[in-house]
């Protein structure tokens, strides 16, 4: 595997763990507290906040559990799966942009 690709599967890899294991203090902070600095926020986990007219807040966070399960498949896959789910998110990156 060339060495480029391998300083993006640790990137993945270190991301993957900052998701699952990160703490969602920030997107509580931010549905609930006012005059907030956004810029100052760790919102990663954040995928959806929405607050309706009469004060109730809803806010959605990405899945844990499927961000867990990823990391399982690279590490049971080797570099081999590590490289093939690199591969599909380029090319996804790609498709969108």
């Amino acid at each position: 595997m060339a060495n480029g690709k391998k300083s993006d599967l640790e990137r993945i890899r270190q991301e993957l763990r900052k998701l699952a294991f990160g703490k969602a203090n920030d997107c509580v902070k931010l549905a609930l507290c006012e005059n907030v600095d956004i810029e100052s926020l760790d919102l990663s986990l954040l995928t959806e906040i929405r607050r309706s007219d009469k004060g109730m807040v809803e806010v959605k966070l990405l899945d844990r559990i499927k961000v867990l399960e990823q990391l399982a498949q690279m590490a049971e896959g080797g570099d081999e799966k590590a490289e093939e789910f690199l591969q599909a998110l380029l090319t996804g990156i790609q498709d969108d942009g």
